[in-house]
C-alpha cells in the first residue's frame, strides 16, 4: 500500500481522524517534528501531557521497555501518545522488533504511537502495512516559501515575499537552517521582516547571491559575474565547489532548453516545458521550480547547442580541479572558467 502524503495526514487530523499508530519516513526531519507536535496537540490535553506523553529514542528500548511503555494505559484521560523516534537504531534481529510486529497488529485503542525512522532508511513493509505509513518528503522549492511564510506567522511576523525568497537563495531549502534564522529574525523585528532585514541577519544583500551569479553566468554576463566572486567566496557555506555544482546544473537545464528550442518548441511554450523538465527530474538546490524555468528559457537564447556542450565541459573540468587536494586558488580556477565561457561565446 503506497504511503500518504502529508496533504492526506493534515486533511484527517483536522477532521478530527486520530489513527493508532503512525509511520513516518521520508528525508525531511523538520517536517516530522511538526506533524508529531500537532498530532500531540490534538490527542492529548495540555494539562496532562506530563502523564500521558511519553518521547523515546529507540536505542535506548529493549523488548521488555518497549512493551511497558505501549501498553501503560493512560492517566486521567483518555488517551495517550508515544513517540519512538529512530527505528532504524535497531539491528534487524533485535527481540524488540517482535514485540513492536506483535504490537502494531493489535494496537492498544488508547494509545497513539508514532515512530519514526531515519533520512534514506528503507520502511519496514509490515510496519508500514499496519501503520498509517506517512512519506514525509522534502518540500519543492515553491512549497519551501509557503512553509516559511506559515512558520513566520505562527513567530507572530509577516514575511514579505521578496525577503522569504532572498533567505531561501541565501540559506538554501534546510528547513531547519531557515528555522532558526526565522527565529532570529522575528526576535530582532517588528510585524514585518523585509529584504533589507534579512540582508542584516544573513550578512547577504539582495542581488549577491549564489543564484544571481549563476544567472549573470548562463546570460553570458561574463564581467558580472567575475566581479561577483570575490563577495561570494566571502558568505558562509559558498565555496567554489558549490559555485561550479549550481552553475553546472543550470548550465545543463539551459542545454535542454537549448534543445527544445532546436526541435521547434516555440520561445511562448518554452518556460512551461522547461518546468515540467524540472519537476520531473527535481534536481536539488534549486530556487522555485518557475522562477528557475524562466531564468533557463531566456537563457538559451544566448547560446548554441555546442556552445552549451563546451559550457558544460568547462564546469565539469573546474569542477574536477576544485575538488583536487592541490588546488589553491579558488578564485582562479573559477575566473578562468568563466573567461573560457566568454571565449567560446565569441568562437
Amino acid at each position: 500500500m503506497a504511503a500518504e502524503s502529508l496533504t492526506s495526514v493534515y486533511r484527517a487530523l483536522k477532521q478530527g481522524d486520530l489513527r493508532p499508530i503512525y509511520y513516518l519516513t521520508g528525508d525531511e526531519e523538520v517536517l516530522k517534528d511538526e506533524l508529531i507536535a500537532d498530532v500531540v496537540a490534538r490527542a492529548v490535553d495540555p494539562a496532562s501531557r506530563d502523564f500521558n506523553l511519553d518521547q523515546r529514542n529507540a536505542a535506548d528500548l529493549d523488548g521488555e521497555t518497549l512493551n511497558a511503555l505501549i501498553e501503560t494505559p493512560p492517566m486521567l484521560a483518555e488517551r495517550r501518545v508515544v513517540v519512538i523516534r529512530g527505528l532504524e537504531q535497531w539491528r534487524k534481529n533485535a527481540k524488540v522488533w517482535a514485540v513492536l510486529r506483535d504490537y502494531v497488529t493489535h494496537p492498544a485503542p488508547t494509545t497513539v504511537l508514532i515512530l519514526t525512522l531515519g533520512a534514506g532508511e528503507k520502511p519496514d513493509a509490515a510496519i508500514a502495512r499496519a501503520a498509517f505509513h506517512v512519506s514525509v518528503d522534502r518540500l519543492p522549492p515553491s512549497r519551501v516559501t509557503r512553509w516559511l511564510a506559515t512558520r513566520a506567522a505562527n513567530l507572530g511576523v509577516t514575511l514579505e515575499p521578496e525577503a522569504a525568497g532572498h533567505l531561501v537563495a541565501v540559506v538554501g531549502a534546510d528547513l531547519g537552517a531557515l528555522r532558526t534564522e526565522l527565529e532570529k529574525l522575528s526576535a530582532a523585528c517588528d510585524a514585518e521582516v523585509t529584504v533589507a532585514d534579512v540582508a542584516g541577519l544573513v550578512g547577504v544583500r539582495h542581488g549577491e547571491t549564489v543564484h544571481d551569479w549563476i544567472d549573470a553566468a548562463i546570460r553570458r554576463d561574463v564581467p558580472r559575474a567575475v566581479g561577483m566572486i570575490d563577495l561570494l567566496l566571502t558568505q558562509p557555506g559558498v565555496s567554489g565547489v558549490r559555485l561550479v555544482m549550481g552553475l553546472g546544473t543550470a548550465l545543463i537545464g539551459v542545454r535542454h532548453a537549448r534543445a527544445l528550442l532546436d526541435a521547434g518548441t516555440s520561445a511562448s511554450r518554452l518556460p512551461r516545458a522547461v518546468f515540467e523538465a524540472i519537476r520531473g527530474a527535481r534536481p536539488p538546490q534549486l530556487r522555485d521550480w518557475k522562477t528557475e524555468a524562466a531564468a533557463w528559457a531566456e537563457a538559451a537564447s544566448h547560446w548554441s547547442g555546442p556552445e552549451l556542450d563546451a559550457a558544460i565541459a568547462a564546469a565539469y573540468d573546474a569542477d574536477r580541479a576544485l575538488k583536487s587536494t592541490t588546488v589553491s586558488d579558488e578564485r582562479g580556477l573559477l575566473r578562468t572558467m568563466l573567461l573560457q565561457l566568454a571565449t567560446r561565446a565569441a568562437a
